[in-house]
């Protein structure tokens, strides 16, 4: 029998080498070009600000902190507040989407009632719903009810399962699963609510860290919906208060807006870096490209 360790190893052809040399040249090439801007905006944090758009190259010598100082207090708040502001509307999105959205995922997975398939459709239509058709109604209402310049119109609804694609990650999670579990669940004795919480939660944290993690970046990066419902300057999140370093009628501090950015974009590389790993088995557990 001839095993791996006997088979001869074979060698690239010199057209080969060429090809894949190329091909690896390219993507760092284009890599290069893809991570430039991100670090032009690192080193342009610590640039004067009468050098930041004299000198467009990552490299220079006259490096300072003071655009970090003064991007911390040059606001009508510490940069402090924007960022606890950010961390309150994202962790409470989080846990709604969590909730909410899972609970809608197992009754569309396992629940059979009057016109699933139907709703479930709709659910899938809403997906390609431009933002900007209900965007007047959710005012009016939110007005009504009297929630501008709070946090709740950005959070409420998070708690009423609105993330179609979430709901849709989480089905395809839960049909995945063993129909033979569930069906011991039941012979065991235990309610859709018992089987929900204690068997498929627990098998659910792949989908779940997925829904965290892109709940996290979306919310912390979105600067419509905090530009709409909030106006009070105290409860800015960082991506309305970076906007305040900017003004038309005279000059606008690019340095400690630059700065604040990198500070404002380090949670986003933190929790991306800790949860690719979930965000990759999620995906891959789910079917969806």
């Amino acid at each position: 029998m001839t095993t791996d360790i006997d088979r001869p190893v074979r060698t690239r052809t010199p057209r080969e080498r060429v090809t894949s040399f190329a091909k690896h040249a390219s993507l760092v090439l284009f890599s290069a070009i893809m991570i430039y801007p991100l670090v032009w905006l690192v080193i342009s944090s610590f640039k004067p600000n009468a050098d930041i758009f004299r000198d467009l190259s990552i490299f220079t010598t006259d490096l300072t902190v003071e655009n970090y100082i003064n991007g911390w207090n040059d606001l009508q708040h510490p940069f402090s507040v924007f960022l606890l502001n950010s961390t309150i509307i994202s962790a409470a999105s989080i846990i709604g989407n969590l909730l909410s959205c899972s609970l809608a995922a197992y009754a569309f997975a396992r629940l059979r009632f009057r016109f699933r398939n139907l709703l479930f459709a709709l659910m899938l239509m809403t997906i390609m719903l431009p933002f900007q058709v209900t965007l007047i109604p959710q005012f009016t209402i939110f007005k009504e009810l009297g929630w501008l310049n709070t946090f709740l119109p950005l959070i409420v609804p998070k708690f009423l399962a609105v993330d179609a694609f979430f709901i849709f990650l989480m089905v395809q999670f839960i049909r995945a699963l063993p129909r033979e579990i569930f069906e011991a669940a039941r012979i065991d004795g235990a309610g859709h609510l018992r089987t929900f919480i204690q068997v498929t939660l627990p098998l659910m944290i792949p989908a779940l860290a997925t829904t965290a993690i892109f709940t996290f970046i979306w919310t912390w990066s979105d600067f419509f919906g905090p530009l709409i419902y909030l106006r009070l300057p105290e409860t800015f999140p960082v991506s309305v208060a970076l906007k305040g370093f900017l003004d038309v009628q005279s000059s606008s501090d690019f340095g400690s807006m630059f700065a604040m950015s990198v500070v404002s974009l380090l949670p986003l590389f933190v929790v991306f870096l800790v949860g690719q790993r979930y965000l990759i088995k999620g995906f891959a557990t789910t079917g969806l490209k």
